[in-house]
């Protein structure tokens, strides 16, 4: 166990379990006891304390972001600043990193790709406003919950655009594969950096892969200032033109020719989501200069394809370290005028090589069609189209199972691409195989569990949740529940207990509104889960009717709950009622019927010509019970009571009616009738 867990910080944050270990910090989990809430801490670790430097960047985030509050930037809490200790206490999120999530799910569908964009934008357009650069903007600094809501955090490298103008050992600083071109030169950064760093980002979630790679840092920083990336298109033909214009465009090299803020690139996004065929017509990668990027570190290492990279890159201190007193800058700048060079001699052999050829039988060149969709091997094996033009390689890989099994997913080279004849197709081929079924984990260690399920060509993703009767670590249950036959490949939830329930009560919100609700569960460490309208209520537009768990029940902290609202439409209900009309009467009668005082309908009857009797009558209402009241020529005849809910009328009480009484007027009638004697007649004294 480390020095902090178990303890007690300034006698308020109890350290509960470490979080996270990053490059100059540790993160734990913490009870704050004084607001009784979770929260997360970072505390600087010890061989930065001394650290002048360190100290500064770790003092900036906190003032960076203790100036932010929006819905999608994780929120400070508190700071310290002590001798002994520097420590940030932030807003606990219960979640994943990006980062984690594209790793289990490869690729995003565009459309959810663009959910988690807007809401990244939102976050950097209210930094930006402040005056704030994040300049580290990368999927593991995004947190995911499980309601879909995108957290940015770590500005731990932010600086103030307003009040800085250039830092110094900073420049280098941010994952290479997401940082903008000026930032990898050293340069002035300012709000366009970070949408490029945005672009990168769109760009890895709907192609699947990054648009630079290598198998180191400063290679992949060479091709961020001098190569362009291959376009979307060309790797996933789905990706709708619009998206392609707006991923491109917000990762120009040059700043001036991207989104100029965050708020510009939103609206082209809503544009696009209100119509995916829309073109903006951008124009890209205008070279001015006759020179062009050449693959040099692929080229003389014989690599194809991406490289993988584990994001070690070194920061300037270490370059420092290594360099004497060099700078990043003049490293980059040695290994480019090295990289120029071989690349000179690459081109003089291949000038050479086709200087050679020129003198041989010019080969023959074909289009790749498009195989994905196709079937394998039906639409493939035997295809008179496809026979002595290609040759085929099968990896049986994918595992999708929204797809046929044997449907093509993948293609390489891709669609449109001009090859010699006999050019290798590699296809990759939907594999679901047989139905599995899935294994009883319940009762068993987390590792276990995950291996168990795993062994079976599932998909294993872990949610805690409370459980007073499973011990911490243990599995609960999953879902879909054990037993169940699924395909291969499909994701298995599998629920671990964190232990006993923390017990917080779900807050009373019951005929409060919608907003009011939502804003007292989140306050109270608790998540707002389905939002469930109900029409079928006599109570106002957006108030809340229920709560799933009910109120007052005691739930573990960040546990989801429904809220149960009034839509403000209530159903029309109808209740047949039959009047029973005075018998043995044959003149003319005014019946006014009302419902709760109100009128509702107005007609003569004269059930002795008619000879009929009876009167029905169908009411309408919403819910609950009202009064009906039958007047026969301003006489009280007969009142109902009407029961909206069961449908059913109920006879209060009957009069006798009397023929030829003088109708008694309305109170319209009363009002309208003059005060004032007609001509010749005498008032009463």
């Amino acid at each position: 166990m480390d020095k902090y867990t178990g303890k007690r910080l300034d006698g308020r944050y109890e350290i509960h379990e470490l979080l996270g270990v990053g490059g100059m910090a540790v993160v734990y989990r913490a009870y704050d006891t004084i607001d009784d809430r979770m929260v997360a801490i970072k505390i600087l670790k010890d061989e930065f304390a001394g650290n002048s430097e360190f100290l500064r960047r770790f003092r900036n985030e906190s003032k960076a972001i203790a100036v932010l509050s929006h819905p999608n930037i994780v929120k400070v809490y508190d700071v310290s600043f002590g001798d002994r200790m520097q420590y940030i206490v932030m807003e606990y999120v219960d979640g994943i990193t990006l980062r984690e999530y594209l790793d289990q799910q490869k690729e995003v569908r565009w459309k959810e790709a663009i959910h988690f964009t807007v809401q990244i934008l939102r976050a950097l357009q209210h930094a930006h406003e402040k005056g704030i650069v994040h300049r580290d903007i990368k999927p593991q600094n995004i947190m995911l919950l499980q309601d879909g809501t995108i957290k940015v955090m770590d500005f731990g490298i932010a600086r103030f655009a307003r009040s800085e103008t250039r830092t110094m050992t900073d420049k280098a600083i941010g994952s290479v594969h997401y940082i903008a071109p000026e930032q990898a030169r050293g340069d002035l950064t300012d709000e366009k950096a970070d949408i490029y760093s945005v672009g990168v980002m769109l760009y890895e979630m709907i192609t699947g892969q990054l648009p630079f790679e290598a198998d180191n840092a400063v290679s992949v920083a060479i091709m961020q200032l001098q190569a362009n990336p291959t376009l979307p298109r060309e790797i996933n033909p789905d990706i709708p033109e619009g998206l392609q214009e707006i991923t491109m465009k917000a990762m120009q090299k040059v700043p001036s020719q991207r989104y100029q803020s965050a708020a510009e690139m939103l609206g082209d996004i809503e544009q696009f989501r209100r119509n995916p065929g829309v073109r903006f017509e951008y124009k890209y990668f205008i070279d001015d200069t006759p020179t062009k990027y050449v693959d040099a570190i692929n080229t003389v290492k014989g690599t194809t394809g991406p490289v993988s990279y584990n994001d070690n890159y070194e920061y300037e201190e270490d370059l420092g370290k290594k360099q004497g007193s060099g700078k990043t800058r003049m490293v980059i700048a040695g290994i480019g005028t090295a990289f120029l060079i071989m690349a000179l001699i690459l081109g003089m052999m291949v000038t050479f090589n086709q200087c050679s050829a020129a003198q041989e039988e010019p080969q023959e060149t074909v289009t790749v069609p498009k195989f994905v969709g196709l079937m394998y091997p039906d639409d493939i094996v035997g295809n008179e189209e496809f026979e002595g033009k290609f040759e085929f390689r099968i990896e049986n890989t994918g595992n999708d199972p929204d797809q046929e099994n044997g449907v093509i997913l993948k293609q390489t080279p891709n669609e449109g691409i001009e090859v010699y004849v006999g050019k290798e197709i590699v296809l990759t081929v939907n594999n679901l195989g047989e139905d599995v079924t899935i294994p009883p984990v319940s009762g068993l260690p987390q590792e276990q569990a995950e291996s168990v399920i795993t062994e079976r060509g599932l998909v294993p993703n872990i949610v805690t949740v409370a459980d007073d009767e499973t011990a911490k670590g243990y599995v609960t249950g999953t879902n879909p529940p054990e037993g169940t036959s699924v395909t291969p490949g499909t994701e298995i939830t599998i629920y671990v207990s964190s232990g006993p329930s923390e017990g917080i009560a779900v807050p009373q919100v019951i005929d409060k509104s919608l907003e009011a609700a939502k804003a007292e569960i989140m306050a109270a460490g608790l998540t707002v889960g389905e939002l469930i309208p109900q029409d079928d209520s006599d109570k106002p537009e957006n108030v809340v009717l229920e709560t799933d768990p009910l109120p007052g029940v005691k739930v573990a902290s960040g546990s989801r709950v429904n809220i149960i609202y009034s839509s403000g439409k209530q159903s029309t209900k109808t209740v047949d009622v039959i009047i029973n009309l005075p018998v043995n009467v044959d003149e003319d009668i005014q019946m006014r019927i009302y419902l709760d005082n109100s009128l509702i309908k107005e007609d003569v009857v004269n059930p002795g010509r008619t000879n009929n009797e009876l009167y029905p009558i169908k009411v309408e209402g919403t819910s609950g019970k009202k009064t009906l009241l039958v007047t026969l020529n301003g006489q009280d005849y007969v009142s109902f009571e009407l029961d909206f809910d069961s449908g059913t009328p109920t006879q209060l009480w009957s009069k006798p009616f009397t023929p030829t009484a003088t109708p008694t007027p309305t109170p319209e009638e009363t009002f309208e009738s003059s005060s004032t004697p007609e001509d010749g007649e005498i008032p009463d004294e």
